[in-house]
């Protein structure tokens, strides 16, 4: 017995002219076993990438943003910049907005009292 996995047509018009341009996918067949196998092991994939995901800490609360550093410092957000922009101040982006580990300012505070 096979199993059709896909078979995509798609229709776009080009650039609102009566023209058509369409793109057919060859079909994939494959025998109902293979497909089983496949699903296995995908399975154990994703129950894998569950197991390793549970043990890390997703919420940002113990993280610091600009602003909050910028205050804890007493410095300006262009400073802050520059501390970012030559290492001085480790960080992490994630979409677009920058964040900072409690621990690594306070090394930037230790390193600022040293002078």
């Amino acid at each position: 017995m096979l199993f059709n996995l896909f078979f995509v047509s798609i229709f776009t018009a080009e650039n609102n002219i009566n023209r058509s341009k369409y793109i057919d996918m060859e079909i994939v067949n494959i025998e109902a076993q293979t497909f089983e196998a496949m699903m296995n092991r995908f399975e154990a994939f994703a129950q894998r990438v569950e197991k390793l995901c549970e043990g890390q800490d997703k919420s940002l609360h113990h993280w610091l943003d600009n602003q909050d550093v910028c205050q804890i410092l007493n410095i300006s957000k262009r400073t802050l910049q520059t501390y970012r922009d030559n290492g001085t101040l480790a960080y992490t982006q994630v979409n677009h907005k920058v964040f900072y580990k409690p621990e690594d300012v306070e090394k930037v505070i230790t390193k600022l009292k040293q002078k």
